[in-house]
């Protein structure tokens, strides 16, 4: 592994930030052991930034600390997506029920820019532009709520997620399913419909549980 060293004046925050997209980009993959020694030196730091970083890592769930055995990337199970999930529905539900009471005339409209943008990525079939999209209509709808621990914790079961080695975007149609899903979720928020605002969303979450069920299915039967 290469990377390039980190001044001697950051802190231990900066290194978690790296391992963390080491980790997203699964450049470090799932059940990967950390060598402290070996990131420590590529790093140019001592061990007790490293542990520092690797602790608050290990508090959002990206690794786990294992006594007299060391730390490793942390390996998400199917039972694990489908808890994550569950509760992700109930928390995301219950922001787009805030934003369909909250929003205002130019957060709805920042909604419908986004939402073109989603369109748009949507048409070119550009994978990348519609997640970036997608994460930017979620995180304005968590927003709009207002409420900063729900978006903290959805925050971090969202880093859990990304923990997964697939994407839903990749299963056979959830792109324009997904497309859909985020329309009727903004109509309802449009219209200032709490309970539709809801409802849409968890259905939304619940779908792309499901998109990821079926290519973790596929790929199985592949092997």
């Amino acid at each position: 592994m290469t990377a390039s060293r980190i001044a001697p004046l950051a802190l231990y925050q900066e290194v978690a930030e790296r391992l963390r997209q080491r980790i997203f980009s699964h450049e470090l993959p799932p059940g990967t052991w950390v060598d402290e020694q070996a990131l420590a030196a590529q790093y140019g730091i001592s061990r007790t930034p490293l542990r520092e970083a690797l602790k608050v890592l290990a508090s959002e769930g990206l690794v786990t600390l294992k006594p007299r055995r060391g730390c490793y990337v942390t390996e998400i199970s199917e039972r694990d997506l489908d808890e994550v999930f569950a509760v992700m529905a109930l928390l995301e539900g219950q922001c787009a029920r805030d934003a369909a009471q909250r929003a205002d005339p130019a957060q709805r409209a920042r909604l419908e820019h986004i939402h073109a943008d989603l369109e748009a990525a949507a048409a070119a079939g550009n994978i990348n532009g519609f997640f970036e999209a997608n994460q930017a209509f979620h995180r304005a709808v968590q927003e709009i709520a207002d409420n900063r621990w729900l978006l903290q914790v959805i925050t971090d079961l969202r880093k859990v997620i990304k923990l997964s080695r697939h994407h839903s975007l990749f299963s056979e149609g959830r792109l324009e399913q997904s497309l859909a899903e985020h329309r009727a979720i903004l109509d309802a928020i449009l219209a200032c419909d709490p309970e539709g605002a809801e409802q849409r969303m968890r259905a939304h979450i619940e779908s792309g549980r499901a998109a990821l069920a079926r290519i973790a299915g596929a790929k199985n039967r592949a092997a």
